[in-house]
């Protein structure tokens, strides 16, 4: 296998759509309810970076971020989502997407990089530690799951970070 990471562009959307649903569907992923149009998508999230994971042409992963604030003081501070086909989840995928999206992160000038992730979902939590990132602390019932397997349960959020070893 060899993963090839590039930017992400709105030919990609279709794929990106698709692996963005299965994540909603599993119910591991988030709390959104369904896909947004490209023009949603791509207006709610930085220009870069903003990757794919590729294997032979096709897109197999994305990462992209959003500003946590409008704020001048929080320019340098975004919160990423990673998701992966669940077809190529658990064969380094994610390791590799992340690495090279922190690494285009360091580079743009961002120092803080956050994300929730649900307790259950430890393999994400396992790839992001294996990245430099640090369990700042749990929110509890934060939200209620409106679909997938957790539909009407209230869950719990696990905010993580990672402070850039270049910025800040």
């Amino acid at each position: 296998m060899t993963i090839g990471i590039r930017p992400m562009g709105q030919g990609d959307w279709e794929r990106v759509e698709e692996i963005f649903a299965a994540g909603i569907a599993g119910g591991e992923a988030t709390f959104e309810t369904a896909t947004p149009t490209w023009e949603e998508f791509d207006a709610s999230k930085i220009p870069d970076p903003r990757l794919v994971a590729v294997d032979e042409g096709r897109v197999v992963g994305w990462a992209a971020a959003s500003r946590i604030s409008a704020r001048d003081a929080y320019r340098g501070v975004i919160e990423h989502s990673v998701y992966i086909d669940p077809a190529w989840q658990g064969r380094g995928v994610g390791r590799v997407l992340l690495e090279a999206f922190v690494d285009a992160a360091e580079r743009a000038g961002f120092w803080t990089i956050q994300s929730s992730v649900f307790p259950e979902n430890t393999a994400s939590l396992r790839l992001h530690e294996l990245a430099g990132f640090r369990v700042v602390g749990t929110r509890e019932r934060i939200s209620r799951s409106l679909v997938g397997p957790h539909a009407g349960a209230w869950r719990d959020a696990v905010l993580i970070e990672r402070r850039s070893v270049r910025n800040g």
